[in-house]
């Protein structure tokens, strides 16, 4: 389970400091698929980059199946069965996609295992096995061989931030087909920002955060259609099916 309790996050701004977290707390269950969504600026992704740490918090705690993680590095958090997807992920030169599947692994996966990972956000395995992870590959494509490495590792908790961003419909409708398959087997709980319907019609549960707090939370059925009137009436920019 994860553990949230009065998390803050604060930074110096040219006026003072500026609140990007005010004291969120919840918890989320195991093998729970959530999506967190709201409008741009919210605090989205300091959320989510505050549960990884690389943000750290100025106030409350961040628990991991009773571990508390609030002063953990990264490392420490990767050990612990914690991924991240970042909305452009780095690349890697010189690095070929097998080698960094491999490294995700923790050990040197056979061909075919390491191909499927790729299948499963839409790409050609036979195609970029072998490329090298630099900038030859466009951001959709190194987005979606970050993806495979979260799948390849295995993690407990997996935190993708905006997976969907520079992917084409085709890879889109794939990814959302992996996410549901995870989620159907329980594999891991899912922790996605995201702004498209398809994927947040599949969460168990919606957080919807604005302004640094936790302003919403509870079913697709309970919160999806307040999304839509906040988003037809009060522009917050929600995409739905790709639209604004």
């Amino acid at each position: 389970m994860l553990e949230i309790k009065d998390l803050s996050f604060r930074v110096e701004g040219e006026d003072g400091q500026v609140d990007i977290l005010r004291n969120i707390s919840l918890n989320i269950e195991d093998k729970k698929f959530v999506v967190i969504t709201g409008p741009n600026g919210g605090g989205k992704t300091s959320l989510a980059r505050t549960i990884m740490g690389i943000n750290q918090p100025t106030g409350g705690q961040i628990l991991w199946n009773g571990t508390d993680i609030t002063n953990l590095s990264i490392t420490e958090r990767a050990r612990l069965g914690i991924s991240y997807g970042f909305q452009q992920p780095p690349r890697f030169k010189g690095m070929k996609v097998r080698d960094l599947l491999n490294i995700a692994a923790g050990q040197k996966m056979s061909h075919d295992k390491a191909c499927t990972y790729l299948t499963k956000v839409g790409l050609c395995a036979r195609d970029y096995i072998d490329r090298d992870v630099d900038t030859s590959l466009s951001g959709g494509e190194v987005k979606r061989i970050e993806i495979a490495t979260i799948l390849a590792r295995k993690s407990g908790l997996m935190i993708f931030d905006e997976p969907e961003a520079g992917i084409d419909l085709w890879s889109f409708a794939r990814l959302t087909e992996t996410f549901k398959e995870i989620h159907d087997k329980k594999e891991a709980t899912i922790l996605i920002i995201s702004h498209q319907e398809r994927i947040i019609r599949l969460a168990d549960e919606i957080l919807l955060i604005a302004d640094g707090k936790l302003s919403a939370r509870g079913s697709v059925e309970e919160i999806f259609p307040k999304i839509l009137a906040d988003t037809v009436y009060g522009c917050n920019r929600l995409e739905v099916d790709g639209k604004c």
